[in-house]
Parts: C-alpha cells; structure tokens; sequence
C-alpha cells in the first residue's frame, strides 16, 4: 500500500523546505562582509553573532527533534519557518550591532528547529519511496544557498548598492520570498508518522552509532560551516577585492555542492555511502589545503569549489543514517554535533582568524576533513546493512 509519503506531493513539499532554509542561509552568510562594513564591525564581532546564532540552533535542535518524534514533523517545521524568517527582518532592518545579533539568534532559534523536522520528513520520505532521495534534497539546500548567496551580487548591480547598502534590501526580499513559500507549504507538507521510542513502555537507548556519526558531524559541520560563513570574507581579504566580488566564494561553494548533490543519490547506489563519504573528505581537504596556500582570485575560487564539492557529498549521508537507525531523536543529536560545528564553529574560527590571520585559519577545517576519511570506516557500505 502507497502511504501519502512515497507520493510526489511530499517530495515537492520537502524540496520546497530545503530550498527556503538554504535560501535565507545563504542570504544570511552572503551579506556578513556588508553586514560588517554597515554597522563597521570587526572580524570579532561577527564571531560573537555566529556563537549566540549557534547557541540558539542547538537550542531549538534539541527541542525540535524530540517534538518531531512526539508530535510529528510537520509541525515542527511550520512553526521553525517564521522564526528563520523574522530573524531574516530584523537582521536585515538592524540599526545597532546588538539588534544584529537578535536577528542572527532568531535565525539561529529558526533554523535548528526547521533543519532537524525537515531532515525527519526527508527520511520518512526516503524510506517511503524506498530509494536514495536526501542527496537530492541536500542539493536542493544547496540550490537555495546558491542564489540566496548570488542575490547579494545581483542586487548590488541592479540598483547600483554598495558595502551596506545591500543589507535590508536583500534579507527583506529574500524573507519575501520565504513568506511566499510558507504560504505553499501550510498545504502540501505532509503529515509525518510520529516515532516511538519504547519497548514494552521502557525508553530505548539512543544507538552507539549516534555518537560515531555525531562526531563525523563535527567535523563536516565545521568544514561547512567555515565555507559558508568565511568564504566570502576570506576571498575578499585575501584577493584584496570588494565584498560583492567577494561573495562569489560563497557563490562557488554553493554551486558545486549543488552539482554534486544532484548525483549523490546515483554514487550512494553505485558506491555505497561510505565511500561516498570517504572521497568528499578527501576532496575538501584538498579544497581547504588550496585556499590557505594560494591569493589569487581565480585559484581561491576554485580552492571554495573543491571544499563544496568535498562537504556536499558528506552530510546527506550521515544524516540519512542517523534518520533511519533512530528517526528524529538520533538526528536531533547527530544534527546537533554538525550544526553546533557548523554555526558555533564558524565564531571559533572568527577567532583564530583574529590570531593568526584568515588564511592560515582555513588549515583547521582541511586538518578536519583528514577525520572525517578515517571516521567514514564506522559507516555502513549499503542501507541494507543497517538493519542487519
């Protein structure tokens, strides 16, 4: 019997969830050089917005899983929206650097709920239609990421904008555009089963394979974390160019994590997620170890190209594992290890950044990714060996 999950109409609304909440990221990490030459903010201070934005993520997480088991995902992810929205407002209308740094906690407390409900859906869907699909709708995050990142560039050359001016007319249209999709998504997601976890009225325990993959998610996290909210500062530093130049290494991150999110599902089913995951490490690496050795702007972006090719392959997978040994509450604490890199990792390398300079500190996350190439050995081959 066909469930409502294994239809088209619940594949089209997960999409549509991953494309929005990489569409207000990628807004959100494209217009931070603009951001700090608005409100004429150093390096530091920004580190402190992404901590308090992460400390909020990891917040919602944890609350946000546990309710998406309980009370379903859906829910969960119509309530996470809004707020990711209204933190997108009133980042982008902030006057004062203390009003920024709600608006990145809103986006924060928004985004962790929505990312962790959505994900959930994501693998019930999977598990529905019975074939490889987060890859894809990783790469959908990505698509949204892309042009979020790529409307910083596009504003800027239509109404001729410069440093921080294109702040509030960027998070207002992008959060717009959320609105719009929000409106769509009220109807068409689906209702997701709610996951128990009990047997014989006693609470499991959360699987030791958590804790390995929550660890793998660490690294990845922080290697994500750092393209998505550095790339563009480092580009702009470092090639010495302006912070609309700047921000296409954001733009080739997204993209080529967008190109290869799009085939994931086709290697996970040839190759396996292990070495799937193996090869994206390796890859990333390389990518992390180009971008601290070179300042050359068309060599920096293709250093940014290699690391989102690298990490693009990483997360669909791990958190397709976790979704399916343990539904929500796994990933809840799997997305929590990766998104506690991905957006208090950030603030750590802000400071590094402040120490050691912005190139040198990109040779953390390419040490990192080396990890995560012997962590990817704890991973099953195929899905078939997860329920051996």
């Amino acid at each position: 019997m066909t469930t409502p999950l294994a239809g088209r109409t619940a594949a089209t609304a997960v999409t549509l969830l991953f494309v929005v909440n990489g569409l207000l990221l990628g807004g959100y990490g494209g217009a931070l050089p603009s951001l700090r030459a608005k409100l004429d903010i150093e390096a530091g201070e920004i580190a402190v917005a992404l901590f308090c934005a992460g400390a909020a993520a990891i917040t919602s997480m944890q609350i946000g899983g546990r309710l998406a088991d309980s009370l379903g995902a859906r829910r969960v992810t119509l309530v996470g929206l809004p707020v990711l929205i209204a933190g997108a407002v009133v980042l982008g209308i902030a006057p004062t650097y203390a009003v920024a740094v709600v608006g990145a906690m809103l986006i924060g407390f928004g985004n962790g709920a929505l990312d962790v409900a959505m994900n959930a859906i994501g693998v019930q869907v999977e598990a529905a239609r019975g074939r490889a699909i987060m890859s894809y709708f990783h790469a959908m995050w990505s698509v949204g990421n892309f042009l979020g990142a790529g409307t910083v560039l596009l504003l800027a050359t239509a109404l001729g904008l410069t440093g921080g001016e294109i702040v509030m007319p960027l998070m207002l249209v992008l959060a717009g555009l959320a609105v719009c999709a929000l409106v769509v998504l009220v109807r068409i997601t689906p209702h997701a089963a709610v996951v128990e976890h009990k047997v014989d009225g006693v609470r499991t325990a959360i699987p030791r394979a958590a804790w390995l993959l929550g660890i793998m998610a660490l690294g990845f996290g922080l290697s994500e974390g750092t393209a998505v909210d550095w790339s563009s500062l480092q580009v702009t530093d470092v090639a010495q160019v302006d912070t609309e130049t700047g921000s296409l290494g954001l733009v080739a991150v997204s993209g080529s994590m967008v190109l290869i999110r799009l085939v994931g599902d086709r290697l996970v089913t040839r190759f396996g997620r292990r070495a799937v995951v193996r090869f994206g490490g390796t890859t990333a690496a390389v990518g992390y170890l180009t971008v601290t050795l070179v300042d050359a702007l068309p060599l920096l972006l293709l250093g940014w190209a290699l690391v989102g090719f690298g990490v693009g392959m990483i997360a669909p997978q791990v958190y397709a594992v976790a979704g399916h040994i343990g539904g929500g509450r796994v990933l809840a604490v799997v997305v929590t290890f990766g998104y506690a890199a991905f957006l208090i990792g950030p603030a750590l390398i802000g400071f590094l950044v402040t120490q050691m300079g912005i190139q040198r500190a990109m040779a953390v996350p390419a040490v990192l990714c080396v990890a995560i190439v012997a962590l990817a050995a704890t991973m099953p081959r195929q899905d078939a060996d997860l329920h051996r």
